[in-house]
């Protein structure tokens, strides 16, 4: 029976997680490297919604070893040290000593590749075996996930064929979906679940073994000679190519230059190619797949570094934009997706996600995509090409997406999501005491996302030379606005109410929603700095970020999902808004408080969300049990939070670049931020902090000339 420290070390082992992303490819396992077998958990290599692999576990004589460290320095590369004492051959049981030490590196390309190297310390050579359990349940991620299936396709017997090992499975489809382990050298015993290798360890010299895991198309025989090294070569030279083609960032804060490094290598690990085409994904491990809101959100997180992922985001929802109605989709012209996925349960037509279009604020967000792309880069081009998707939106929001013409765009929900804004759980939308709208539901941020879409739109349209299309979308903006203004305020709250219900009535729920609409500068000047006053206290700001929802309320809840979670994105957004209402100074505790989560998270990386709990001295942020690890908007959060403290406005059409109040956050002295693309021009500058104020220098400018206008307030 195991003692209580023994089964203290598995629990830690089984929840702590190692998380590899590679273009399809993304694997999350034990911090041994471990895949243990478990139905759920989330546990598994996945390629295509569909887990290859739900064991892959080391086995060792003397073992099971004790982990000496584990660490990704990249996305896409782990490495694992394990260790087993002496006691097993013929040490002292009252002085053990480590003898075998057992190193692991794991890389994911367009395969998953393991090189395994033992190496025996003790003063004798010693006979040793180590065993790779394997095996496959070919699970959709829906099912991962908990979805109940009434039947499943077929797992075909395994072949083990020397030096390889295939195992398939046929689903409800006829698709017939194939794993392939391949051995360098091959094991002494191999069946259909575990491969052996027996060995004589002499002392101090490396025994190395090294395998690969292929998902379809298997038939190839890989080369016989080591790939191991010259695969991580090659990838970090893509990755490295990744950073160049970007802006690059440095401080004077070592630990926070750690975390843009990972954040910019996160962003290359969740880029992918999508049904042919290169996109932008969410997040490991639910969410590896093309979200319409996510995908816009990071891209515009992140065109300080790169406009290539707003660029091809913006192509890749253009092309499969709704052009139908279709209910079990909830398809409807000009509507931008929500979700795709690629699984069985898509396949078959179990799961909508084909894809599926239930967000209503997706449309509205690539619209102001467009036009932040557009300002960005200067491409006039890229607005000419895409006008016809842009003048379908719109048509949408003022439509379809408006079904009683009150002048808000609502969603009514469905089976599939009963809410369909950002915070799309069951349970996100509610009055304080918990209880749930029903719709149609208007939701505060939504209307924000209109009314700014509708004021880009309208400055698209007159550089192009349509003054009555423009003039006509600033005054329904206008409309808009002073309708969110006149029916969504609460004096009595200080805040804006998180949505109107079916009835029309108010939802007085004190949440991060109502900044959004700083965002959209959608506020009157008293009304926005009463707001951003209102986020700065404790019932939203947790000392980490501000809550999802107020602390006050009877349904908050800081271990939810949505109802009183610190989320970075969200955050972000709060920032860039509090910065364009000349609020920059109350956004820096919010910046400080990401910029400890990050630097206090496993491998310095802001995840998804986390738990909204108060911040103690000396206790690390509280992590959300099953929050996404590495996110594309959480990682793109920082970038948001640059450009707002930084107060960097571009307008490539004109040639300009405005630089508004900067003001670096306490942790940072000094911002260097070289290669940022404003149109045709690459800017060079220097930020420095002198006491309450920061000074900004133009250090270069490469390409075409670009004028800089610094403005304070």
């Amino acid at each position: 029976m195991p003692s209580a420290e023994t089964s203290q070390a598995a629990l830690l082992d089984e929840e702590r997680r190692l998380v590899l992303k590679h273009d399809r490819l993304f694997l999350v396992a034990t911090m041994r490297g471990d895949i243990h077998g478990k139905p759920r958990g989330g546990l598994g290599l996945f390629q295509d919604d569909t887990r290859l692999l739900n064991v892959y576990e080391l086995r060792v004589a003397g073992g099971p070893p004790s982990v000496l460290s584990y660490e990704a320095p990249r996305a896409y590369c782990a490495q694992v040290d394990l260790a087993v004492n002496d006691v097993p051959f013929g040490g002292d049981a009252w002085d053990p000593k480590y003898a075998v030490h057992i190193r692991r590196e794991l890389i994911l390309a367009d395969r998953l590749y393991e090189r395994l190297t033992l190496t025996n310390y003790l003063a004798r050579p010693v006979d040793y075996w180590i065993e790779l359990a394997l095996g496959s349940d070919f699970a959709d991620i829906f099912e991962v996930r908990g979805w109940q299936r009434g039947r499943r396709g077929t797992l075909l017997f395994p072949e083990p064929r020397g030096d390889s090992l295939h195992l398939a499975y046929q689903g409800l489809d006829g698709k017939v979906i194939q794993t392939a382990i391949w051995f360098r050298r091959p094991p002494s015993l191999l069946t259909g679940h575990t491969a052996r290798w027996e060995m004589t360890l002499a002392r101090d010299t490396p025994w190395e073994v090294e395998w690969e895991v292929r998902g379809d198309p298997v038939t190839e025989r890989p080369t016989a000679e080591p790939r191991f090294g010259a695969t991580k070569a090659a990838l970090e030279d893509g990755y490295r190519a990744w950073r160049l083609a970007g802006s690059n960032w440095k401080t004077d804060a070592p630990r926070f230059d750690v975390v843009l490094r990972r954040a910019i290598d996160d962003l290359a690990a969740l880029y992918g190619e999508v049904d042919g085409a290169p996109v932008i994904t969410a997040g490991i491990p639910w969410y590896s797949t093309v979200f319409g809101r996510d995908s816009i959100i990071a891209s515009l997180q992140t065109l300080p570094f790169n406009s290539r992922i707003a660029r091809e985001t913006l192509r890749y929802l253009a092309r499969r934009q709704g052009a139908k109605t279709d209910r079990f989709t909830e398809e409807e012209p000009g509507k931008i997706l929500h979700e795709t996925r690629r699984g069985e349960l898509a396949r078959t037509g179990e799961i909508p996600h084909v894809p599926y279009f239930g967000s209503v604020d997706a449309t509205p967000l690539w619209l102001i995509l467009l036009h932040e792309t557009w300002r960005w880069t200067g491409d006039t081009r890229l607005v000419t090409e895409l006008l016809p998707n842009a003048e379908r939106a719109l048509a949408w929001i003022d439509g379809v997406g408006d079904p009683d013409q009150d002048g808000f765009v609502e969603y009514e929900g469905s089976a599939v999501l009963r809410n369909q804004g950002w915070k799309d759980s069951g349970d996100a939308v509610a009055f304080p005491d918990g209880r749930r709208a029903e719709g149609p539901i208007a939701l505060v941020e939504v209307q924000g996302y209109v009314y700014d879409a509708k004021v880009r739109m309208a400055a698209l349209y007159r550089a192009l030379g349509r003054e009555t299309r423009a003039a006509q979308l600033e005054a329904e903006a206008a409309t808009l606005r002073q309708a969110v203004v006149d029916q969504f305020w609460s004096e009595e709250l200080r805040s804006f109410v998180l949505a109107l219900d079916g009835s029309k009535c108010p939802i007085p729920t004190v949440t991060s929603n109502a900044g959004h609409l700083l965002w959209s500068r959608v506020p009157t000047k008293e009304q926005a700095a009463a707001l951003g006053r209102r986020l700065l206290e404790a019932d939203l700001f947790s000392g980490w970020g501000v809550r999802t929802l107020s602390t006050s309320h009877p349904v908050y809840n800081p271990m939810s999902y949505h109802n009183g979670s610190v989320w970075p994105h969200d955050n972000a957004i709060l920032v860039l808004g509090l910065a364009l209402n000349d609020q920059v100074e109350q956004a820096l505790p919010i910046v400080r408080g990401l910029h400890d989560v990050a630097v206090r998270s496993d491998f310095q990386r802001l995840p998804e969300l986390f738990c909204g709990l108060r911040r103690q001295r000396g206790v690390r942020p509280i992590q959300y049990p099953v929050s996404c690890s590495p996110q594309a908007w959480a990682s793109g959060a920082v970038f948001m939070m640059l450009q707002a403290v930084l107060g960097l406005y571009p307008d490539a059409p004109a040639g300009i670049l405005h630089v508004r109040n900067p003001s670096l956050p306490d942790f940072l002295n000094e911002l260097t931020v070289s290669g940022l693309r404003v149109g045709d021009s690459f800017v060079t500058l220097e930020f420095r902090r002198y006491r309450e104020r920061t000074l900004v220098n133009l250090l270069d400018v490469t390409g075409d000339p670009l004028q800089m206008r610094i403005e304070l307030p």
